[in-house]
């Protein structure tokens, strides 16, 4: 257990000190901090800086676009571009196991993904003490705040690190990773197209009734719709009323509220990696 354990984080250290040298890597964290910042700065010109407004933007922006761009643009190259390249066979030759090439790979992607989360959280404070200072900054749901993101940015490291481990070459890792991105965060979440209309019409066709938690439940069923919705675990009620947003109730079932969110993404994160495992045992390599 201790040689596979030091083999999988031989691979990670490797991986990592190649992939953080990436600028396109850099490029989607770099967007996320200027987000970041100028939500702060935009609370400097209220007579009450909300705190928690400005996580909601952060949740909106990192929901709908940085965050799955950041983990994917990490990701998705990590197991086809070697594939590709025929550098995996000598990675796999030193020796280590597939299931350790995996293994450290994610390790690598993953840490690249969190240091970038980490580090633009980390200048957010600097931007809300220059902008904001009188704001009541409340520290410890801002750590909460950064954990939940970095959980979904590990959601979206695990899918493309699966459709990198399904696919052979780099066209079609990039096009397996658009597509996810396209189906399960635009058209599931964002689109008057996705599963939560396509029953309400489906509903209306046959005279049935779907309930309000069972359509709540299949919007969080994505990656974006867990992240957007375990926003019931930090955003006050107030807020999310003001917004539009449904506010949390402990009369609500477990599959909507927010601490099972994290569970949704939780999956996310071991289902995906757990089938790009599978599909790499059997691949043919050369």
């Amino acid at each position: 257990m201790s040689s596979t354990r030091s083999r999988a984080l031989s691979v990670a250290r490797i991986d990592f000190l190649n992939v953080r040298r990436a600028k396109l890597v850099w490029g989607p964290v770099a967007l996320y901090t200027l987000f970041m910042v100028l939500f702060f700065w935009g609370q400097s010109e209220s007579d009450e800086p909300d705190f928690y407004l400005v996580l909601w933007n952060l949740i909106g922006v990192g929901g709908a676009l940085v965050v799955p761009l950041i983990a994917l643009v990490a990701a998705y190259l990590a197991i086809a571009g070697e594939l590709e390249s025929g550098s995996i066979t000598y990675a796999l030759g030193l020796p280590v196991s597939r299931g350790e090439f995996v293994a450290g790979k994610f390790l690598s992607r993953s840490g690249v993904v969190v240091v970038g989360i980490v580090v633009s959280f980390l200048l957010g404070i600097v931007a809300s003490l220059i902008f904001v200072p009188d704001m009541d900054f409340e520290y410890g749901d801002y750590v909460f705040f950064v954990g939940i993101t970095a959980l979904y940015g590990l959601a979206y490291v695990s899918v493309a690190l699966a459709i990198s481990a399904a696919t052979s070459s780099r066209s079609r890792a990039m096009s397996g990773a658009i597509g996810f991105f396209f189906v399960f965060n635009l058209v599931w979440n964002f689109l008057p197209v996705g599963p939560v209309q396509m029953l309400e019409f489906l509903g209306d066709q046959l005279g049935v009734e779907f309930s309000d938690d069972l359509l709540e439940l299949v919007y969080s069923l994505s990656p974006t719709g867990a992240y957007l919705n375990s926003s019931q675990l930090l955003i006050p009620d107030r807020l999310l009323q003001t917004v539009g947003s449904a506010a949390s109730s402990p009369t609500d079932p477990f599959y909507i509220q927010g601490w099972f969110m994290l569970v949704i993404l939780a999956a996310w994160v071991v289902v995906p990696l757990a089938l790009g495992y599978w599909r790499f045992q059997r691949a043919q390599l050369g």
